[in-house]
């Protein structure tokens, strides 16, 4: 141990009794380690604040030392405390000037009954919000129904567009790349039973009636179901909401329903789409790996998987963009006008998103469990 480590130890004092005596550097440089803070700290648990100190054996004392010291006594001074000038002139500094205490982490039982009550209000509130959200989508759309030539149809066309046309080279990708995996993975088993022609059976159910919806609706959650958060977040952050109102143009109307009917409509074809690329992965990777022809799956593939299957995932898809459109207007009509709220709007609509559709999607597995199989 050198010289400059602190440390503390108990002497007998010249008038009689006990007296805690600190050595060594007392200073910022010796102090901000993990190891010696949490050693002086152990050290001076073993001394109660109301002892008496004599500190004169300190090798060098700055603010941080005088500070564990003044807050280990409790911000009071003890009995008796033997030090040099500058050392008290300094301990009368911190005392003067204490920092102020950070408040206590422990929370009580009323406090976390509030927090818990808080909470649960929060979670009503946006449940609300989304049901009021959801009654005017369809009041707008009876309303379009009514007088179909006062609709949005330049907001619903380029929304079509970005949504769904601009959307197809990712999707594809992404669906080949996982049609390759799974054909190659399944592959390897079906090898080991001599079952290689079932492959059909196994890439055509699996990705027609779920994993072709299911990842097409989380690259539209992640990609489109983000972007109506955030064109409808710096609307509000720019007021132009506040405009709409002002002017009487109905919010609903006119930013929720155009893009809520655009997810309806784009989110079946992507589907499809992205099961398409899906299954050429599949059968290329099946080709290559166990010799299963293109013309065997075109063959194969209309016995192996009812037509009830493809429209079982063009419905769902219908619902998994409704949810999307509807949870990423929610959360931006949510943002409150500061670009942290922004953020974070954006953030809670994509994971939103993804959990409703993979909730949906568990839902529909569990009703239509019988159909097309």
């Amino acid at each position: 141990m050198s010289d400059a480590t602190p440390r503390l130890h108990r002497d007998e004092s010249p008038t009689g009794g006990q007296v805690a005596v600190p050595e060594g550097d007392w200073t910022a440089s010796q102090l901000t380690s993990k190891r010696a803070w949490r050693s002086v700290m152990s050290a001076l648990a073993a001394f109660g604040p109301g002892e008496n100190w004599d500190l004169r054996q300190i090798g060098a004392l700055d603010h941080l030392g005088a500070l564990a010291l003044w807050d280990h006594w409790g911000r009071r001074w003890p009995a008796r405390v033997e030090a040099h000038a500058e050392q008290r002139a300094l301990l009368e500094r911190v005392a003067a000037h204490p920092p102020a205490q950070a408040p206590s982490k422990a929370l009580s039982w009323r406090q976390r009954v509030d927090a818990f009550g808080l909470a649960v209000e929060g979670a009503l509130a946006q449940v609300r919000d989304f049901v009021a959200l959801l009654g005017q989508l369809l009041l707008d759309l009876l309303r379009l129904l009514a007088v179909p030539q006062k609709g949005p149809w330049r907001d619903f066309s380029g929304h079509l567009y970005r949504i769904g046309a601009q959307a197809l080279p990712i999707t594809a990708l992404v669906g080949f790349l996982i049609g390759v995996v799974l054909a190659y993975l399944m592959s390897q088993m079906l090898r080991q039973f001599g079952a290689e022609a079932f492959i059909v059976n196994i890439l055509g159910m699996a990705l027609i009636r779920e994993l072709g919806p299911l990842l097409a609706a989380v690259l539209i959650a992640g990609r489109s179901g983000s972007a109506i958060t955030a064109q409808i977040g710096v609307m509000r952050v720019t007021e132009e909401l506040d405009a709409m109102r002002v002017l009487g143009i109905p919010v609903g109307f006119r930013l929720v329903l155009p893009r809520a009917l655009a997810l309806a409509i784009a989110m079946p074809l992507i589907s499809v789409w992205t099961s398409l690329a899906a299954l050429v992965g599949g059968m290329l990777a099946a080709d290559i790996t166990l010799g299963i022809t293109p013309n065997f799956f075109y063959e194969a593939l209309p016995k192996a998987v009812p037509v009830a299957n493809l429209t079982l995932a063009c419905a769902k898809s219908v619902v998994f963009g409704v949810a999307i459109a509807l949870i990423g207007c929610h959360y931006g009509l949510r943002v409150k006008p500061n670009t942290e709220s922004l953020g974070q709007g954006t953030t809670t609509s994509v994971v939103a998103s993804i959990t409703a559709v993979i909730l949906i999607d568990a839902l529909f597995a569990v009703l239509f469990k019988r159909v097309g199989i």
